[in-house]
């Protein structure tokens, strides 16, 4: 049996490598001198997600085996600018997409899943029934700005402020620099398990306007207990986005991030109204299990792929 998504290994960072294809698998060549070339072999089906930092160089049969296994491949940019590449298995269902797409276009589902998220986030705050998205907004933007002051406090840190800024990425403090550094990885997760599940990461129900949206909705549930105590912790770190991405990858192993974005995921999709389908207000894991293909029908519902319907 193939690895599930929720039992994968987080993601693997390289750095002026070349990724190529031989007889055995996918693996990394490491130039150590003239005379000798290193290989680490990747393991492609068990991993949720490939970043390739500058100076790495890939072929396209090594491409195509990592597309087969749907592994994830996030290209991370000099000053931290990254850019997605995504690769979706032709074997997943749209059954997830599709009541993705179903909330996302309803304004109360949308509504609904958004003031979830912001509940999820802060699980000691009662918020109202009728609150609106700029009152969570303003909510979410006093409860960040007091964390930062605790952990600046914690720490021994005068006042901070989060600056994302490329293009003055020299110039940053260590504890922006380690942020940066360890979002980019959670990014990369979330893209990842968004993916396997066969869910859209452009259409978001806090964030939008970028083809990365549901990716950052979900991630924020997570930074608070992840990558927010970690950048503090390397105030003083002279490599603060090397030792992030180490760091954060070996809490990984205790936090079980990957399975916790599954079922978050699938939670908040799953309708909560007294309305639904009996099928829908099944827990995640109960759901029915969908035909891969199916032909679509505005009366009969869902129709057998496969069969010729011309009529004798």
């Amino acid at each position: 049996m193939l690895p599930r998504v929720a039992d994968s290994l987080s993601f693997l960072y390289l750095d002026m490598v070349r990724v190529v294809q031989d007889d055995t698998g996918v693996c990394a060549q490491i130039k150590v001198d003239k005379h000798r070339t290193d290989l680490v072999y990747i393991p492609t089906a068990a991993l949720s997600c490939l970043l390739l930092g500058p100076g790495v160089s890939v072929t396209t049969p090594a491409l195509t085996t990592l597309a087969r296994h749907g592994t994830s491949v996030v290209c991370v940019g000099a000053g931290g600018v990254r850019a997605y590449a995504g690769i979706l298995a032709d074997s997943l269902t749209t059954d997830w997409l599709e009541q993705q797409v179903a909330c996302w276009a309803d304004p109360a589902h949308r509504l609904d899943i958004a003031v979830r998220m912001y509940g999820m986030r802060f699980q000691d705050t009662d918020i109202p029934h009728s609150v609106t998205l700029e009152q969570l907004r303003g909510m979410e933007g006093q409860r960040m700005k007091a964390f930062y002051k605790i952990l600046a406090q914690q720490h021994g840190i005068g006042r901070f402020r989060r600056n994302y800024r490329p293009e003055q990425w020299d110039s940053q403090d260590p504890v922006n620099l380690a942020l940066s550094a360890a979002n980019t990885c959670l990014y990369g997760i979330v893209h990842a398990a968004l993916l396997a599940l066969g869910l859209s990461p452009a259409l978001g129900f806090v964030h939008a306007g970028t083809q990365h949206a549901f990716v950052y909705d979900i991630a924020d549930l997570y930074k608070a207990e992840t990558t927010l105590p970690l950048a503090f912790a390397l105030h003083n770190s002279t490599n603060p986005e090397q030792e992030a991405r180490r760091r954060f990858r070996e809490d990984l192993r205790l936090l079980r991030l990957l399975p916790r974005i599954v079922r978050d995921v699938q939670t908040l999709l799953t309708p909560r109204h007294s309305d639904t389908t009996a099928t829908a207000e099944k827990e995640p894991s109960e759901r029915r299990d969908v035909e891969m293909v199916h032909l679509w029908d505005p009366k009969s519902g869902a129709l057998p792929a496969g069969v010729n319907y011309a009529r004798e």
